[in-house]
């Protein structure tokens, strides 16, 4: 019975670092090609296809997996310490600044999960990892502090914003705006849409 016990923790150990080498290997490889299959995430992260399918025993559930992974890093990146303190519209400015590096790094996986997941499911992978209730926070505290206009709901300027950022990867990914320009035009583009009106 020891041996039993003790071997249970172990394959849970084993299963755990083989998922998070599995999502690690599948993050890696939809952020930087556009046709990615099983077998590639499986080659990439040293399993088996048994294994991979074990864990994952579709596409669909190994993109989410992903997904939500990349999500969270977007997530940590609002993690600062003055969000609840410093002026809105300096750190949106800067939050958007540092989100456009990731959004930037895993357009190719944007495009792909769109595809496949549809936008209705990356959505609800969004409002999991509570990334636009943050934000959704902030416009309302720029709205209170007079540096975001007031005359429009906060839901729309919210999902303005999270548009604004999606055009700019798809204007990034035709070829039409430089990687390097994008935070400058995002960061004037969302000032012109969220200052009040008439402010200078």
């Amino acid at each position: 019975m020891r041996l039993v016990t003790a071997d249970r923790p172990r394959r849970r150990a084993d299963a755990e670092r083989n998922i998070a080498a599995i999502v690690d290997s599948g993050l890696e490889l939809f952020a930087t090609r556009s046709n990615v299959s099983m077998a590639d995430v499986a080659a990439e992260a040293g399993v088996g296809r048994v294994t991979l399918y074990a864990h994952f025993p579709s596409r669909e559930q190994l993109l989410q997996a992903v997904v939500e992974r990349a999500l969270a890093e977007a997530h940590d990146l609002l993690q600062v310490d003055d969000f609840d303190t410093g002026p809105a519209d300096l750190l949106l400015a800067r939050l958007v600044r540092k989100s456009w590096h990731t959004l930037d790094r895993y357009r190719r996986l944007r495009a792909v999960a769109q595809a496949e997941l549809g936008e209705q499911r990356l959505r609800e992978h969004h409002d999991r990892a509570d990334i636009a209730e943050r934000l959704r926070h902030l416009v309302a505290r720029g709205q209170r502090q007079g540096v975001f206009r007031s005359d429009l709901p906060v839901g729309w300027l919210v999902t303005t914003t999270f548009s604004l950022l999606h055009a700019a990867a798809d204007e990034v990914t035709a070829g039409r705006l430089a990687p390097s320009d994008a935070p400058d035009v995002l960061e004037a583009t969302l000032s012109a849409v969220l200052s009040p009106p008439g402010a200078s």
